[in-house]
């Protein structure tokens, strides 16, 4: 399964388009590699994902085409969640 889409049906960023922004902006690592929106990714990836001050560690558990909010919560487990003292000013969300 594509990144980008991963993203958007597990909802971990809410549309598909700004999966591929961040992926592009290089904030996305899977498995310690920068990633691009277009990137494959399996079961038991890592995912670190940039998110303006917040850096999220994410392991893949399930993925599917398609889901329902509530079956969103099964297909990742977040290990990790640190806040950043400074901010270099490319990586900060303007749409938060």
């Amino acid at each position: 399964m594509r990144l980008d889409k991963f993203l958007k049906v597990s909802r971990l960023i809410k549309r598909r388009t700004l999966a591929k922004q961040v992926a592009d902006q290089g904030r996305i690592t899977v498995n310690g590699n920068k990633a691009k929106a277009s990137s494959v990714i399996k079961e038991n990836d890592e995912l670190q994902i940039r998110f303006g001050q917040k850096v999220v560690t994410v392991r893949i558990d399930m993925l599917k085409e398609v889901a329902k909010k509530e079956d969103t919560v099964n297909m990742y487990t977040i290990l990790n969640e640190e806040k950043l003292e400074k901010v270099e000013p490319e990586f900060i969300d303007d749409e938060a």
